[in-house]
């Protein structure tokens, strides 16, 4: 079993930063990839950014040059800094952790943290 506890969420003004962590814990030996999505109402889930085992950083073309995805290896933990943050990025932003067992992909999520940017 694994666990996805999330933080960081909250209220900000546009232009401004929040800075989310997720932090993975239980059954994690196969974990390859970590990620971020985001989801508002009436729309399909998003994936905001992603980061591999490896270390390999991917990016939805939205946030580009905005937010930056690190990971803490020795923590299990994954950061999501958000800078220049717009209206438009408000939403529930979910963790996302991808384990291969025995060969087999599976998905775990979060409970999501809310993410609001308004003046």
């Amino acid at each position: 079993q694994v666990q996805l506890v999330e933080s960081g969420g909250g209220l900000v003004q546009p232009g401004g930063s929040l800075r989310l962590s997720c932090a993975a814990s239980g059954s994690i030996s196969g974990l390859y990839v970590m990620a971020w999505y985001r989801q508002t109402p009436g729309k399909q889930r998003e994936l905001v950014a992603l980061i591999t085992s490896g270390g390999s950083t991917n990016y939805v073309d939205s946030v580009k040059g905005r937010f930056a995805l690190s990971r803490d290896n020795a923590k299990n933990t994954v950061y999501l800094q958000m800078n220049s943050l717009k209206p438009e990025d408000t939403a529930v932003y979910i963790c996302n952790a991808g384990l291969l067992i025995a060969g087999t992909p599976y998905d775990y999520w979060g409970q999501g943290t809310q993410v609001t940017v308004s003046s």
